[in-house]
């Protein structure tokens, strides 16, 4: 992968951040660091290595659900800044398949 400024741009657009030419270089740095030591990690010889599947020894400890502290909807809904009656509505956060 190769990082460009057309990239930084497309994360700035999806991250919803304005960055100054400093922070774009900066950032930009970063990634192809972070992408050096991914590809660091893949020529690892990991021959009699076995997949993590669990960070710790502990088996699932699994708990019936039950419904606790239920707020009316009425009462959930009263607070928010905009909804339909039904839902909270939110602004948009992904970008138009045009974009």
């Amino acid at each position: 992968m190769h990082i460009d400024d057309q990239l930084i741009s497309r994360l700035e657009t999806l991250t919803r951040l304005q960055l100054s030419d400093e922070e774009r270089a900066h950032v930009k740095k970063d990634l192809a660091r972070i992408l050096e030591m991914i590809n660091q990690l893949g020529t690892l010889n990991l021959d009699g290595v076995l997949p993590l599947t669990h960070i710790t020894e502990v088996v699932n400890n699994w708990r019936p659900d039950e419904v606790k502290g239920q707020v009316p909807r009425a009462e959930a809904l009263r607070n928010a800044p905009d909804t339909d009656g039904v839902f909270f509505r939110v602004p948009r956060v992904l970008p138009d398949k045009g974009e």
